[in-house]
């Protein structure tokens, strides 16, 4: 008896230090991820790339929860053909006084872009961007971009591609040429909701 009683307190005591190791290791995982900074960026100067991206340096930074037109990509209103993608980078522009924004992010996307809100002269460029019309919403704003439909501004005042579709359909598809693999990864991103 004393012999199994001993088997069952040493099956007990390692059972119980790998609970116990796995509970810390979960306690340590919660407050490392709870105690990541969030990344703020307050730089002097962006470019703007193109309607949902901007650079400073070499770091390159992409609007979270919008999509704009791609600088090549063309929109019809009143029966003509309009170049929306260099109208989405105006505007981008135009809401950067001097270029200057506070932009906060925390997450990459696949092309190791840091995705940012912005904030210029007490507008956030993001949902600003989706107001005009000039970008749709990606996962957020959906309510802003409802409200520039009904307006009919920017890309609501006629007909457009969504940029998502314009470059599966053709528009950054196009530019790579005939690479079957390049028009597969394109719909698996669609399928999964990356831009």
């Amino acid at each position: 008896m004393e012999k199994g009683g001993k088997v069952a307190r040493s099956g007990g005591l390692a059972r119980d230090s790998f609970m116990t190791f796995a509970f810390l290791a979960l306690l340590g995982l919660l407050a490392w991820k709870l105690n990541k900074p969030v990344e703020t960026l307050s730089f002097e100067i962006f470019s703007v790339i193109d309607g949902d991206s901007l650079a400073s340096g070499e770091q390159r930074f992409r609007l979270q929860g919008i999509d704009a037109p791609e600088l090549r990509q063309q929109c019809r209103r009143e029966g003509l053909s309009w170049d929306c993608g260099v109208a989405a980078r105006a505007a981008l522009g135009q809401l950067l006084p001097g270029g200057r924004a506070e932009c906060r992010g925390g997450q990459r996307d696949r092309y190791d872009r840091l995705l940012v809100t912005c904030v210029a002269g007490g507008l956030e460029i993001n949902r600003e961007m989706v107001r005009r019309g000039m970008a749709v919403s990606y996962g957020e704003y959906q309510a802003d971009e409802a409200a520039a439909k009904a307006a009919k501004v920017g890309l609501w005042a006629g007909s457009f591609e969504r940029p998502r579709d314009y470059r599966q359909d053709g528009g950054v598809t196009a530019r790579r040429g005939d690479d079957p693999l390049a028009a597969v990864g394109d719909t698996i991103r669609g399928w999964i909701g990356w831009p």
